[in-house]
Parts: structure tokens; sequence; C-alpha cells
């Protein structure tokens, strides 16, 4: 799993896609973008992400298509399990496609339509460890009426998250700069929430797993985090 990177450290990517001239315009962005950010391997090989300078990379961008009408949902998988911090770059624009990466733990989805002003904010999320929600994306969420799902907003999605990473609500409350009131506030709400489509979770474990269920976090970001 890469570490995330101090704030004025340089953030490396590697970038799998089977189409050069989206491989030199991505390299392109990342030297423009300001801190610039280091295109360190390309290569349309799934390879490329695991070995070699991609293999340190703090960024994999994966093209979903790499086999022609074959979306690769396994590799994306495996790339999140393993503690990579993935941001898919695709030429699908369904939503259902788009909701289904963010369910198995891609911090973004763009589509090739979306240019640097959504990429390389997406790239500095993703080396924290944290989601970015390009257009493409948002209106895939709002659209989402798959069975079970709950409709949370985005300050319980964000309290939720700091919950699960956190040893205490104290810690939530004085990151996010609430009260502790209101943190279980939004946790009581996102309880009932879940209560309302039949997936009650009573405890804090069992929130977690919906929440991994869901999309709303990885494994990556809870690896070492004692419940």
């Amino acid at each position: 799993m890469a570490a995330e990177p101090p704030a004025d450290e340089l953030i490396t990517v590697v970038i799998v896609d089977d189409h050069a001239a989206i491989a030199a315009g991505v390299r392109a962005w990342c030297s423009q973008a300001v801190p610039p950010i280091e295109l360190i391997d390309a290569g349309d090989r799934l390879a490329d992400a695991w070995t070699g300078p991609g293999a340190a990379a703090d960024v994999v961008i994966f093209d979903l298509e790499l086999v022609p009408r074959r979306p690769d949902f396994g590799e994306l998988r495996r790339l999140v399990d393993s503690g990579r911090r993935v941001i898919v770059y695709s030429q699908h624009t369904d939503d259902a496609t788009a909701i289904k990466c963010v369910d198995l733990g891609a911090l973004a989805y763009l589509t090739k339509r979306e240019g640097p002003e959504h990429l390389v904010p997406a790239i500095r999320a993703a080396a924290r460890g944290e989601p970015y929600t390009a257009p493409s994306l948002s209106g895939a969420l709002a659209c989402d009426d798959a069975p079970g799902r709950p409709r949370l907003s985005q300050r319980e999605t964000e309290v939720l998250r700091a919950w699960f990473v956190s040893s205490s609500k104290d810690l939530v409350a004085a990151k996010l700069n609430i009260t502790v009131k209101t943190v279980d506030t939004y946790i009581a709400r996102v309880r009932v929430k879940y209560a309302n489509v039949g997936r009650a979770a009573r405890t804090k474990s069992e929130l977690v797993s919906r929440a991994l269920d869901d999309g709303l976090i990885t494994l990556a970001e809870l690896n070492e985090t004692s419940l």
C-alpha cells in the first residue's frame, strides 16, 4: 500500500491505458499542474501497475477496458484490495459502470470527456486517500436507484468516514470542527437510513460492513484501523 505523501512531496502516478494519446495527454496535464505531478510509468498492460516504477506510484489511473468490450472489474477489485489508490478513467459513460467502480473501491470515476480540470484534483485527492466526485459520477450517484442503498448526505458520509478511521468521536469532532453531539446526530441519522432500507447497523462494525458494501470507504482506508 502506498503511504500518504507529505503535503510538500511530489505525487507520483502510473497510468494503465491502451490509448497512447490518452497517456500522452495525462502526462502533459500532470507536468503542467501546479505543483507538478510526476507520471512515472505508462503502458497498456496490467503488469505496469504491479511491476517496475508503477508498483511504487501513489495513484493508479486505470482504463477499465483494456480488452475490448470486457470491463475488468476483477482487476479493479484486486488493485483496491491490495491497497492501491485507484482512479478509473474510462470511455464508459453509463451510470451503472460508474456506480459499480465506486462500489468496488475506486476513489474516483471520470469519463474520458473530463479533462485536467477534474483529473488533476482527483489525483491529488486520491494521493491523500480521499474520494473525488467528478460531474459524471455526481450525476450517476444522483440517479442511483439500487435497492437497499440509503441516501446519505455529503456531510453524513464525511462524518461516517472520519469516524471509521478515528479512535474516538472526540477526534472526529476536532477534525471536522463540530461537537461530539453533532457527530452522534449524524451517525444516528445514518443508522436510521440503513434501518429504513432493511440493513440495520446497530454496531460500528456492522456500519463499517454496510459502508464497505456501498463503496463509502475502502479496505485500504481501514487498514490497521481498530474498530
